[in-house]
């Protein structure tokens, strides 16, 4: 048993926390609990999802089983996605005091965030940077079939509860020089408010001048700078 919790106790040590003042700790049972329960969270897309498809309201190829993944129409997917999550993002934060604190503020109380945090925020913030957002990309990459939908979706959702990670990641490097979101790149939104406003991709922070890398804010603020 001494064994078992020094060596537990040793791998939690190891990690390297994305802030330099140190990760949230937080239970991990009530932190899944609340990640899966809450209505802006998987309960608002799950229901997204069942009414989109009960009515069909998605491009016919959707409703296809027939082929296997269409990876490069994933890709496409999770381009647009991104891009359209990035204006809607932005205008969240800049039309107006009011609007922001009715859909955005609410997902900003958390300025060092964790793993879990990732979908805690309110229903008009689902419905304004992932819901229409989802909606429009389906209608512009229109040939995607079952599998293709599915591997787009699942990828979108873990990419973003993994862009909150209180911990650095071992890819985060090799993303970071592709452009593509990583931990650190998202807890410079989540502490300064006014930068990274892409999730997926940083290439539209980069293009419209809104990007600023973890390692651009010093050791006081991120690990990352220190490496």
């Amino acid at each position: 048993s001494g064994t078992t919790s020094s060596s537990s106790s040793s791998s939690t040590s190891s990690r390297i926390s994305v802030q330099t003042k140190g990760a949230r700790p937080y239970n991990i049972a009530e932190g899944i609990l609340t990640h899966l329960s809450q209505p802006e969270g998987f309960l608002l897309l799950g229901a997204y999802l069942s009414i989109t498809w009960m009515y069909n309201l998605m491009p016919s190829s959707y409703y296809s089983f027939d082929g296997g993944i269409q990876w490069h129409l994933v890709f496409s997917c999770l381009v647009i996605q991104d891009a359209l999550q990035y204006v809607a993002h932005r205008l969240e934060h800049s039309v107006s005091p009011a609007f922001y604190k009715a859909s955005h503020k609410p997902h900003h109380i958390f300025t060092n965030p964790r793993l879990f945090d990732a979908f805690n925020g309110s229903v008009a913030d689902t419905v304004c940077m992932i819901l229409i957002p989802l909606f429009i990309t389906g209608h512009c990459v229109r040939k995607c079939n079952v599998w293709t939908y599915m591997a787009f979706g699942s990828s979108y959702a873990n990419w973003l509860v993994l862009i909150h990670s209180e911990y650095v990641l071992p890819w985060d490097k090799m993303f970071r020089q592709l452009g593509f979101g990583t931990a650190g790149d998202h807890h410079v939104h989540h502490k300064f408010f006014k930068y990274n406003y892409g999730h997926l991709f940083m290439w539209w922070d980069q293009f419209c001048g809104t990007y600023r890398s973890p390692e651009s804010f010093g050791i006081k603020a991120f690990h990352e700078a220190s490496s």
